[in-house]
């Protein structure tokens, strides 16, 4: 059984970062309500069911800043402090610079605004509304913009201040359902607001960097280590987190960050305390040596089905040898939504009524980021409604292709897929989610026939996924393999 998201309540963590003893505290009042396991979610916030619980039962005796939130309109601010001081990083940008950032936001924003060092890969860069991406000039960020309601995404005009961060955030959340544009924003805010920014010398280059590992113990700097803990399901058990907490505390670490790997990393541990956390660790039979093969994934939260293919997926891997280092996988259940940072998703296509009475099977859509680099923010699709027993197969042909590529080998794989058939086409495109209308396919959920033209659809005609009416495609070239 699955659970929507919008079914599960949220604890914001401003950032991904939190302190050992808030956390704690959280803990020990979703136990009390009875639930013994939480999830983390993509966007670093944790993620519980509603049913078991009223919402007014777990606010009271809450300490400290721990948000519950039932509205799915507020979101959880992203960050890549996690990564901060343990991988390669913008050398002016450190840990203390996010805390104090974060710090200053003083209102629950709507839109999704990520705080990020275009130089990691653990956490996503261009996948908010607000993209706070830091420059090589220090205390300066570029904004990269897409707006909900716009098409194609923008960088504002100017780097903007790291102490001017939250104003302009706050400043855009009180006008943007108006705003068209960014040079429209960007006049708006200029005459609104007092702000320090500078000129553009040089356009944001993302270098390419390979997904780093998140787990184990790691040294960090000459007398302090890091430890990255990932559960394999994403229930991870409230009783451990709770002592988790209580050790930090004990021993003087004062944050826990997540990651939206649905892991979470603790950052400063003194080198004294490393033989007692191994202890810890141990007594409670933690692994943190997971294979690189099966942490790598984007899942919807508490979907069954997800999970189970995931599995399906991993051992096809393991009895294969198939390397996918420095890849990441999602897999999503909401078509053309592509939010997810990795870099390859697959797209589980919805299943129509008439096929439902039939039990018939789901069938799937794998894409691709350009160059295999979430960074790019540019989609390749490279398959299209596959059975589920051909994913193993395609996934491992994108797994040789991304080496080959690495390598400067462009010969492509060879391979037997429906996309073959329909690579370079002009096609039709929903502009609500992005389905493609193919007139060489046809569309099978509407009954419509392969060969018939788009102009020869009925007006009737509505988007197979998301009901969107036949003026709302437009034509496109998409390049599909």
């Amino acid at each position: 059984m699955s659970m929507k998201n919008d079914d599960l309540h949220r604890i914001l963590i401003k950032g991904g970062v939190t302190s050992p003893g808030e956390l704690k505290d959280g803990i020990s009042l979703l136990k009390q309500a009875g639930l013994s396991t939480i999830s983390f979610g993509s966007r670093q916030d944790l993620l519980f069911p509603l049913s078991t619980f009223k919402k007014s039962e777990l606010e009271q005796g809450l300490g400290f800043s721990t948000q519950i939130v039932s509205d799915r309109s507020y979101q959880n601010i992203v960050s890549s402090y996690v990564s901060a001081d343990i991988f390669d990083n913008t050398y002016w940008l450190k840990g203390s610079t996010y805390l104090y950032i974060l710090e200053e936001f003083d209102f629950d924003p709507k839109l999704k605004i990520n705080i990020t060092d275009p130089k990691q890969r653990l956490v996503p860069i261009l996948n908010g509304n607000l993209n706070f991406i830091a420059s090589e000039q220090e205390d300066y960020w570029y904004l990269n913009i897409l707006l909900p309601h716009w098409k194609k995404r923008a960088y504002y005009p100017v780097l903007v201040y790291s102490w001017d961060i939250v104003k302009i955030s706050k400043a855009i959340e009180n006008v943007y359902a108006s705003i068209d544009n960014v040079d429209q924003l960007f006049s708006i805010l200029n005459q609104s607001l007092q702000t320090n920014n500078r000129s553009i010398t040089n356009p944001l280059e993302v270098p390419f960097v390979t997904f780093p590992y998140y787990e184990g113990m790691n040294r960090m700097g000459l007398d302090k280590y890091w430890l990255g803990l990932y559960w394999r399901n994403n229930d991870y058990d409230l009783g451990f987190l709770k002592d988790f907490c209580g050790f930090c505390l004990d021993n003087s670490i004062g944050k826990i960050s997540i990651t939206p790997w649905k892991s979470f990393i603790v950052k400063s541990i003194p080198k004294e305390s490393r033989p007692e956390l191994e202890r810890f660790l141990g007594q409670r039979g933690i692994n943190v040596r997971h294979s690189q093969l099966e942490m790598n994934w984007h899942l919807p939260v508490d979907d069954l089905d997800a999970l189970e293919l995931k599995k399906d997926l991993v051992k096809h891997f393991n009895e294969n040898d198939i390397s996918t280092y420095g890849l990441t996988f999602g897999i999503s259940n909401d078509v053309g939504k592509r939010s997810h940072f990795s870099s390859i998703i697959i797209e589980k296509n919805p299943i129509s009524e008439a096929i439902k009475e039939f039990k018939g099977n789901p069938t799937f859509n794998v894409l691709h980021f350009k160059n295999f680099d979430p960074s790019s923010d540019e989609y390749v699709l490279y398959a299209q409604d596959v059975d589920k027993k051909q994913l193993g197969q395609l996934l491992m042909e994108l797994s040789k292709k991304y080496f080959n590529d690495l390598t400067g080998t462009k010969e492509r794989p060879k391979e037997n897929r429906k996309s073959d058939e329909v690579s370079l086409r002009s096609v039709f495109q929903c502009q609500s989610c992005f389905t493609v209308y193919d007139e060489s396919l046809g569309d099978s959920i509407a009954k419509v026939s392969a060969g018939t033209s788009f102009e020869k659809l009925p007006d009737s005609f509505v988007c197979s996924v998301c009901n969107a009416p036949k003026s709302e495609f437009q034509r496109t070239d998409l390049k599909l393999a």
